[in-house]
């Protein structure tokens, strides 16, 4: 199992420690409810430094990374990031990740438990291309400060980059923590403002350090994957082995917006398989509230009467929202929001109600 550049600062705050995506991973520091609570209102962080990193360069690298996933590449103006899929040719997903497009490189941003699989595709596919395929994650510490009071946390620490000309999903280069050329993402998995900073390994825990002294005036908190995965779920972002994995594709889980089937943009592996089920989908994802006891978890049964009709594959105890949520699959043109249905938890019913994704967003209220 590996360790991130900031694992003994994690035992040194008392985090709950546990294995993640071949990783020593904090998953709480405290109360998971508080931690999600802090991030909706004041600011949290977090060490992402297990996500895989990898720079792609050369004089093919549009075209050969435009191959290989579901976004429009060429069509990504220089210093901004999309969101986009590596398929198989069945058209399910090897994984979801970022693609950042600089001016001379593709900056790739993957999960951590598909980083080496990620990997070995990319290898495979660019054979005979003038591409450079660099492995950056363990040469880089990655932080991701998230929360309303993120930009004036971080500003201070910040020179030579002004974050308030930093779009959402765009990316510049500055100076923190007195690092140069230090790249900065206006991204995050949460549903608030936030930023990504990418540093040498060796300055992780110097940068974590500074970060933290910064943000105690406005309440910043340290926080781990499990208040990291009840925010991505109120906000709708999907996670790779829940609502996609090798047999959910990405039209049925809902991120068209991650998938361009433009004929300029030319063939990619998978695009015919999507376009067949784009045509004509067979189930869909969405949400669902419980005001009852417990919680949906992934594998658990809905029902309508004695008709089964689908399965949950996230759900957790939303402080947000204030109820039990979580996402499902279920035939297409079902779960229109306001049906109901029955969850079965444990061999009892518990009823709940459909909604549309996502749960939360800051800017839809």
């Amino acid at each position: 199992m590996k360790n991130t550049p900031l694992h003994d600062v994690h035992v040194r705050l008392g985090a709950k420690m546990v294995e993640f995506g071949g990783w020593s991973m904090p998953v709480q520091y405290g109360p998971i409810l508080d931690e999600v609570r802090t991030v909706r209102t004041k600011a949290g962080l977090f060490d992402l430094s297990h996500m895989g990193r990898v720079r792609v360069t050369g004089p093919e690298r549009v075209a050969y990374v435009e191959g290989l996933v579901t976004c429009f590449v060429a069509k990504i103006p220089e210093s901004s990031i999309r969101y986009g899929l590596f398929c198989k040719a069945d058209g399910n997903p090897i994984d979801d990740l970022l693609v950042y497009k600089g001016k001379d490189e593709v900056f790739l941003v993957v999960n951590a438990s598909n980083t080496q699989v990620d990997l070995d595709w990319m290898r495979e596919h660019a054979r005979g291309k003038n591409v450079v395929i660099d492995d950056q994650t363990d040469a880089l510490a990655m932080l991701a400060l998230q929360g309303q009071a993120s930009a004036a946390i971080l500003q201070p620490l910040v020179k030579d980059c002004d974050l308030a000309k930093i779009g959402y999903y765009k990316f510049g280069f500055g100076t923190v923590c007195g690092i140069p050329n230090t790249r900065i993402s206006r991204t995050g998995y949460t549903g608030e403002d936030g930023f990504e900073v990418y540093v040498p390994k060796k300055d992780g825990v110097r940068v974590w350090e500074e970060i933290s002294a910064a943000g105690k005036a406005h309440g910043l908190a340290p926080i781990g994957l499990g208040a990291r995965d009840t925010l991505r779920l109120e906000a709708g972002m999907p996670l790779y082995g829940h609502e996609i994995d090798a047999t959910h594709n990405a039209v049925e889980a809902g991120l068209n917006f991650g998938i361009s089937f433009a004929p300029e943009k030319g063939d990619w592996i998978g695009r015919s398989a999507l376009e067949r089920v784009a045509k004509a989908p067979t189930k869909r994802l969405v949400g669902l509230k419980t005001d009852g006891p417990r919680v949906p978890r992934q594998g658990y049964e809905l029902y309508r009467g004695a008709e089964k009709l689908g399965y949950v594959v996230s759900g957790s105890v939303s402080p947000t929202i204030g109820a039990n949520i979580g996402t499902c699959y279920v035939p297409a043109g079902a779960g229109n929001p306001g049906e109901t249905c029955e969850i079965v938890i444990n061999g009892k019913r518990q009823a709940a109600t459909f909604c549309a994704l996502p749960f939360f967003s800051r800017t839809r209220k």
